[in-house]
Order: C-alpha cells, then structure tokens, then sequence
C-alpha cells in the first residue's frame, strides 16, 4: 500500500465481508482518512449524523480491519469539521470541499415552481458569472435548498476555470473572522482574502445587519468586487427591505442585480426531492411510502432529509423494514423534534455572544459596556421566553446574578420591545436564527 488513502481502501474492502454494499455506502461515503499517527488511525466525516452512527456501531469492524491489515491494535478517531480545522491550524476549505463534492451541485437540485426562478438565476450566474445579474441575492426560509445552490454555483465555477478563486463564507463567520483579524493585525490579509476573489458566495448574509464594523468591511468588498466585475451570490433568510438593521448604501447594494425567492415546496415537488434523496442514499421506497411522507412533512428540504436518516437509522441500526409503520414512526419524531424544540440556555448566549462579538465569560461577568449589557439582557429574555428555566435559575447562568436583577431586565427589554421598532427587529431575528439552529 503506497498511501493512507490506499490503507482505507482496503479497510473499506474487508468491510465488505461483515457489512452489506449498501451499508457501507450509505455510512461511509463521506468518509475521508486524515493520517496515521501514535497508534491512532484518524478519519474525517462532516455529516454528522453519519459519524455518530459509525462511531456507535461501526468503529468495531474498522479496528479489526486495521489489525488485519497492521497485526497491531490501532485507535480510531473520526473528527468533526471543527476538529479538522483544530488539527489543520486552519479553518477548512470550505471553497474546495464545495467543488470536490457532487451531492450538492445542480444535477441534484429538484426544481418545482417554488423554486424554478432561483434555479435558473444560479445556473445562468454559474455560466456566466458577473454578466447577468450581479449581485444575485436569493432569499428564503431555512432548509429551503438557497446553501445547495450556492454549493452548485461553486461547483460549475470551479470545473469551468480550475484557476478560479472562489470565496466562500456565512455571515457571521465573516463578522467573526473580521474579529479576529483586527486583534491579531491581520486586515491586510483579510481584505485581500474577498477582495481578491474572483467568486464570492455569502450564505446568511442578514447575520451582518446590526454591525456596523462589518457592515462598513463588507461595503468595500462589495464594491471592490463588483468595479472589478467579479460576481456575488448572497443568501438570506428575508429580502434587503426587511433587514431594518441593514445600512441603506448595502441595502440598495444588494438590490442592484436579481433578487429571487425560494418558498416551500408543492407536494409534487416534496414527492420528487424524497425520491431523489432517496436514490442517493440507497433506498428503494414504495410509491405509497413516498406519497405518505410528501403529505405529511411539508417544512423544508432539510426536514425531509432528517426523516430519510431517520428511516436509514430504523432500517440499518434496528433491522426493521422499510415499511408504513416505521415511516410514520420517522415522521413522528421528525414532527415532534421541529415543534418541540427548547434551546439549552447555553446556545442561547453562545448565539447571542457571536451576534454582538463578545466572550461567554463577558456576558456572564460584570462588564457594563453597552453592547454587553445589551446582549447580556436580550440573554436573559430569550431564556425566560424560550426554556422554563425560573428567575433564579436564570440568574445563575449570569454569575448568581439575583431575580430581582433578571426581572428589571426582563422589564427592560420588554419596555424597549414596544417603545423601539429597531430594537425589537434584533431581537426577532435574533429569536428566528435561534429557532433555525434545531
């Protein structure tokens, strides 16, 4: 064996003796081997439901293929991209890994009347970037395909002109990496980073309204790329007219080009991505099954994603068959999981803290400075709105902060709610992105 990657092949053939093909396809097809080293066997999977499932019922047949192969015990580790990134020192090529991938490219995007326009509009951007519609901001409710077409985008971009610098980013990981670029005096090397693009994707791109050193970063960039006629693709859950914290000079930025919607999809169009997600992962579905699932969840694509895993875990975890009952099991939770879901109050203020750029430790602590207390209050509102935690307990999140403390902010936020429409726009869409997390 002459490389890691000719290793995992051969640990992936011996597999083939205790798994069935389409078990391992199913499991292991985003699968990537990292490296071999201090008797540890290191493998990278970004799905996450997919490495929790090797790791709870899988890892077993990969040491023993390792040992077979090695005749010595070896450790397995499969990191998250966050741990990947960790291991690298960088963040991950996000533009690459797009490129790289065929699951997300516009072959696999069903299209239906909710979303024909949008599909169109990114193919032809995708064709013949910055001579159409430039910028092209596609808008909708999440799990609604909009990061599918920007992965699709990438992907004819980068098979067209391989040379092609391609960008891409979510919002508030452009405010966060801003962050860190100003602490660590590196804004030259951020700025060249999008100003040099020659594709730039923004997914989330609402993330930077409210901010004003990032919305004055991202102006510059905007119109750095687009004097240069370079083009850029922009998502968001809400149009630019809707963004009250937007500035007007990026508001009407953004609606410059082509704006387009993607709404929910019709029953024929949930029937065809159920039967085309389906395909994909491996699974034979009766038309009565596929019917039964496109009458009864009607969220959003991601939505029908998590019921198919669910179904796939049913089926390959449990051993039962693929039939009514265990597919109306799966849309149960899958129901349950979406209209059910309470926020721990640690994703609360772990949101709320990259909203406004500060540290957990901050919010938590006794800094009065403005932004702080803001955030630090809006906190404290959301978790008394969204969890049942009481007042004390609430306080205790904030350093056994008292109740009488958490109820004047309560009041206060409430107050400011009614009396300030600007406000009360942070607020909403602070609680909206919170709710998208599920």
């Amino acid at each position: 064996m002459n490389s890691l990657s000719d290793v995992w092949t051969n640990v992936l053939a011996r597999l083939q003796g205790e798994l069935s093909e389409t078990t391992i396809h199913t499991w292991f097809d985003e699968v990537q081997v990292v490296t071999m080293e201090d008797s540890a066997f290191v493998l990278y999977c970004s799905n996450a439901f997919k490495k929790n499932t090797i790791e709870a019922r899988f890892l077993k047949y990969i040491k023993a293929a390792l040992k077979d192969i090695f005749s010595s015990d070896l450790e397995v580790k499969i990191l998250d991209d966050a741990q990947l990134s960790a291991y690298h020192g960088v963040a991950p090529d996000a533009p690459g890994a797009l490129c790289d991938s065929d699951t997300f490219t516009f072959e696999t995007y069903v299209v239906g009347p909710s979303n024909k326009m949008a599909y169109a509009a990114a193919r032809s951007v995708a064709e013949s970037p910055a001579k159409n519609y430039n910028p092209l901001f596609i808008y909708g409710d999440s799990g609604l395909g909009k990061t599918h077409l920007l992965y699709a985008i990438a992907h004819v971009a980068k098979r067209r002109k391989p040379e092609s610098n391609i960008v891409y980013i979510k919002g508030d990981e452009f405010t966060n990496e801003l962050v860190r670029s100003i602490r660590e005096g590196k804004n030259a090397e951020f700025r060249a980073k999008y100003r040099e693009a020659t594709l730039l994707l923004v997914d989330d791109i609402q993330f930077i309204a409210g901010k004003p050193q990032t919305q004055e970063e991202f102006f510059h960039t905007f119109n750095t790329l687009y004097e240069a006629g370079k083009q850029i693709v922009l998502t968001s859950d809400r149009p630019p007219r809707e963004m009250t914290q937007l500035e007007d000079r990026l508001r009407t930025r953004f609606e410059w080009g082509l704006m387009v919607d993607v709404a929910p999809p019709d029953f024929e169009t949930r029937l065809a991505i159920i039967k085309n997600k389906a395909a994909l992962l491996g699974v034979q579905l009766p038309d009565e099954i596929s019917d039964y699932m496109a009458e009864n969840v009607t969220a959003n694509v991601r939505q029908i994603e998590g019921t198919l895993n669910k179904i796939l875990a049913y089926r390959d975890l449990l051993g039962n068959q693929v039939d009514e009952e265990a597919v109306s099991r799966a849309v149960r939770d899958m129901l349950k999981k979406s209209n059910e879901y309470v926020p721990s109050p640690a994703v609360i203020i772990d949101y709320i803290c990259k909203y406004y750029s500060i540290d957990a430790d901050v919010i938590r602590g006794q800094n009065r400075g403005r932004d702080i207390v803001n955030g630090r209050q809006i906190a404290m509102y959301l978790i008394r709105r969204m969890t049942n935690l009481s007042l004390a307990d609430i306080g205790k999140e904030f350093g056994d902060r008292d109740h009488t403390t958490v109820l004047h902010s309560l009041d206060k936020v409430e107050k400011q709610m009614r009396t300030d429409p600007a406000f009360a726009e942070v607020v909403k869409e602070i609680t909206t992105n919170i709710n998208s997390k599920k």
